[in-house]
Formats: C-alpha cells, sequence, structure tokens
C-alpha cells in the first residue's frame, strides 16, 4: 500500500518542530514523482497543487511533518545534557528513551535518564521520584565526563534532539510508532495525492504539508483561494472516546471551539454514502492547523479527520483501515 510505503519512510526522518526540513523535500520529493507541481512559503512548509475544473473554488488539505522533540538547554559540569521539550507531552514518556543530538558536525547518540537511575543504589528513586527537567538528564554515547569534552564535540546550546520512534508494523496491521501525529495523516494525504495525479478533479486540490504545527503556528499560510481547509490529523481513541484506531474519525469540537458544522454535517453525509467506517468525537484538549488558519483570520469552512492514534504524544498506535477509511473520506469530499 502506496501510504504505508510513505508512512514507514516519513517516520525514519527526523523531524522535530524546527528541525522539519527533511521530511519537507521527502514529500516535495515524492509529489513530484506522482507528476504533482509543488512550491514553498517563505516559513517553508511545502504547497502541492492539483488543477481542477474549478480553479476559484478550492479545497485544501492540511498535515503537518513536524514532531515532538527535545532541544539542548546547558551541558552539566559532568557532561551531562539538560534538555527541554519541543511540543506538549508529559516529560516522564520520554525516559529511558534513545535519542540523537543533532549538531552542525555530527550527530550523536545518547538516552535520556534518571539523574539517579540505578535500581540498585536509588530504588526509591527509579520507582517513585519525581519526574522534571531538574531530575532527568541525557546521558551522551560518548566517552565524555566534562562540560568541556562535550563541547568540544560541537554540541551546544540549542541543537535538536529527537526520539527514536521505535517504528513496528504489525502482521495483524497495526503500527507502532512516536509520531503517528501526523505522519499517519501525511500518510493519508499521499494517498489522496497518488488516486488524483492523473484526474482533473472539479475543485482545484492544495495539499499544505505544515512544519510548525505543534507549537501552534503551522497554517498560517494558505493556499490562494482556499474555501474549504480540512486538516488532516490524529484523532484520539480513549476511555469515553468514540474514536477507534480503524477508522476515520470527523472531529466536531477542540480546544479552538467548535468545526463548520455544514462541512461536518457533509463529511458525515458523503461517510455514510461512502462505506466509510466513522466516528463523531471531540476533543477539548486538541488543537490542529485548522485551529491555526481559523486563529489568523482566513474566511474558511474549517474541518478535522483523521486515523484513530491511539496514546496519543507517547509511543502510540494506528491501524492501517484507519488511514484506509481516512483516504476514502477525502476521495468522496473531492469527488462529491
Amino acid at each position: 500500500m502506496y501510504s504505508l510505503d510513505i508512512l514507514e519512510k516519513l517516520l525514519n526522518i527526523p523531524s522535530p518542530t524546527g528541525m522539519a526540513d527533511d521530511a519537507l523535500d521527502f514529500c516535495e520529493e515524492e509529489f513530484k514523482k506522482l507528476g504533482i507541481k509543488t512550491r514553498r512559503t517563505h516559513k517553508r512548509s511545502l504547497i502541492a497543487t492539483i488543477e481542477g475544473k474549478d480553479k476559484e473554488d478550492v479545497i485544501t488539505f492540511t498535515g503537518h511533518v513536524d514532531t515532538l522533540g527535545l532541544m539542548v538547554k546547558n551541558i552539566r559540569e559532568d557532561g551531562r545534557i539538560i534538555f527541554h521539550k519541543i511540543g506538549g507531552y508529559p516529560i516522564n514518556t520520554v525516559e529511558n528513551e534513545y535519542v540523537k543530538i543533532h549538531s552542525d558536525k555530527k550527530v550523536y547518540d545518547g538516552t535520556v535518564r534518571l539523574n539517579d537511575s540505578s535500581v540498585h543504589v536509588h530504588p526509591k528513586n527509579v520507582e517513585s521520584g519525581e519526574r522534571t527537567y531538574d531530575t532527568m538528564s541525557i546521558v551522551l554515547d560518548e566517552e565524555v565526563s566534562s562540560k568541556e569534552e562535550v563541547e568540544k564535540l560541537g554540541i551546544q546550546i540549542g541543537d535538536f534532539i529527537s526520539l527514536n520512534t521505535r517504528t513496528v508494523f504489525t502482521e495483524a496491521g497495526f503500527i507502532k510508532s512516536r509520531h503517528l501525529d501526523d505522519k499517519a495523516g501525511v500518510a493519508s494525504i499521499f494517498g489522496l495525492a497518488e488516486y488524483l495525479k492523473d484526474k482533473t478533479p472539479k475543485r482545484t486540490v492544495h495539499f499544505l504539508i505544515s512544519n510548525y504545527e505543534e507549537v501552534g503556528h503551522g497554517a498560517t499560510v494558505l493556499p490562494e483561494g482556499t474555501k474549504d481547509l480540512i486538516s488532516v490529523d490524529m484523532s484520539a481513541p480513549d476511555t469515553g472516546q468514540s474514536s477507534k484506531e480503524e477508522i476515520v474519525t470527523i472531529c466536531a469540537l477542540d480546544s479552538s471551539g467548535p468545526y463548520d458544522l455544514v462541512l461536518r454535517k457533509e463529511l458525515e453525509k458523503l461517510a455514510r454514502e461512502n462505506d466509510v467506517e466513522y466516528a463523531i468525537d471531540i476533543y477539548p484538549f486538541y488543537g490542529s492547523d485548522a485551529s491555526a488558519a481559523l486563529r489568523a483570520g482566513f474566511d474558511i469552512r474549517a474541518g478535522l479527520i483523521g486515523p484513530g492514534v491511539s496514546h496519543s504524544h507517547t509511543l502510540e498506535r494506528t491501524h492501517k483501515r484507519g488511514i484506509e477509511n481516512t483516504i476514502k473520506l477525502m476521495k468522496a469530499f473531492v469527488e462529491r
């Protein structure tokens, strides 16, 4: 499946927010392989375009390749790295994670550890100690024991740190990985792009791949003429939610407020008519690129759909059927 191949490749490209250019370059090359023209915004987000019969009535689908990550905040006198997180997530979710420090000279390996992390020495701390910036740090996989030795490697404050994704595709169709938010959504967009590559849709279709969504200002520049903006991002299955990993969710409301009701009802009707497995859900603690575009003042109808991604902002999981159903709903919307 083309979209799953794209997903696997994207997950293997480090792209914490602010350092997503390699992932954007990959997406640009893939669109070009499909024969779809592209351009970049000044902020380096990517826009790919399939011209439709109506060039004034424009649909834009947006997804983001930037992910959660870390940054070097300081270097301790003993050579450990003090870090700060990029994006919103509980700091304990990166404990014991393998990381890469991206310096100008070289990419170095390391591990996020509790400062006192041996159960044979500090058992109480390992079991119940507080997880904070003050109690955790990164141990470099280099023979260093001082700040000066680390600095000689070329590591400095402001260097980006990417997290090991731990990507696994299972025989049962599940995909387990960090950063399925939102690389599963971008993979869904490529599934639609592949389907449309040799077609002339009724409306012009843009694909906006953004690079600052995780910090709230991804889709602040939209392709000219955009009337409908649909953010293709993760939905969040959990206790009390209707979302599931195997289906597409149509979001009714998130932290920015309700999404456009008329657009949402159109999506629901299309899902029913095209045998798309779907659910309606709300996410009071969620924001999307569509939210950012609305805050930026664009006169658009905004919607949010996406495959179910459980355990959000930790070690996430989705199912290939969730991606397939997302693609089916996008196809139906373009062809309605």
